[in-house]
């Protein structure tokens, strides 16, 4: 029998119902960059107009022209690799022991039990806070910015996956039991892999913080990386270059996350989450 009546609820391709549900996902993704370029060109225009003192606050077209500069002639290069180096062995040394502590706690309760209360304490105390005593006791070289720095990483990598851990479904345990598999192979074939989502959660928490904590740190002890260029930059009142190199900085932040995402996205394409 043939449709007589109206098919009001279906939209066809064509129509303005369909044109407007398609457009949406590219509608959202322009949105961001939209409003960020639109703050750009409104502080482009306050610094132009005199509303906003350009000594301090110099235009962003000037900031965006020396970042060019900085950029072509190479000289991103040694800081840039500089503070890379000291993040990526600090983040490697903290999310390694972390997961390895974690699994530990997660697992076994008097483990848990025996480092609870030491967690506890240290886990709240604001990582910049120990750059002072890590200064008296390590010095002013790597190993005391990887020390910092690898704290800072250590306990949101630990608490989830702690909980990452705990969360493992038992139905699963008890099914690798029944096959008999060692303890080992339980770890590494079922907790590891359900506790995955939220250990890497965790991870990427930790970047942004061991992005944040290796800056301080070399601005404390103003030797080398972007972090101790900027400061020097501040203290020598070249403000254009200082911006261009947080600029660069907010850069590489961004794009450490984009990979990391990626990466996530990779690693747990079996999960029914998506990193976002």
């Amino acid at each position: 029998m043939s449709c007589w009546l109206p098919c009001w609820g279906t939209a066809h391709e064509g129509d303005p119902v369909s044109a407007a549900i398609s457009s949406g996902p590219r509608l959202k993704a322009w949105l961001g960059p939209a409003v960020l370029l639109s703050l750009v060109l409104l502080l482009e225009l306050c610094t132009r107009a005199g509303w906003v003192n350009a000594v301090l606050v110099p235009p962003p077209s000037a900031v965006a022209l020396r970042v060019f500069t900085v950029v072509r002639a190479g000289s991103v290069i040694e800081p840039l690799g500089r503070t890379l180096y000291l993040l990526a062995v600090a983040y490697a040394i903290g999310c390694l022991l972390a997961i390895g502590v974690g699994v530990l706690m997660g697992r076994f309760r008097r483990v848990h039990g025996l480092l609870e209360p030491l967690v506890e304490v240290l886990r709240p105390l604001p990582k910049p806070a120990l750059l002072p005593p890590l200064m008296l006791f390590l010095g002013l070289g790597d190993t005391m910015k990887i020390t910092a720095v690898a704290l800072g990483v250590f306990f949101p990598v630990l608490i989830n996956t702690i909980q990452g851990v705990r969360g493992v479904d038992p139905v699963l345990v008890d099914v690798a039991r029944t096959f008999q598999h060692s303890r080992a192979a339980l770890l590494w074939k079922v907790v590891l892999p359900s506790a995955m989502p939220l250990v890497l959660a965790g991870m990427r928490i930790a970047l942004g913080i061991a992005l944040v904590l290796v800056v301080i740190a070399e601005m404390m002890a103003g030797t080398g990386g972007i972090g101790y260029l900027i400061i020097d930059l501040q203290r020598s009142f070249r403000v254009v270059d200082m911006y261009a190199w947080v600029v660069i900085l907010a850069v590489l932040g961004y794009a450490l996350n984009e990979v990391f995402v990626r990466i996530e996205r990779r690693a747990i394409h079996w999960s029914g989450t998506r990193a976002g």
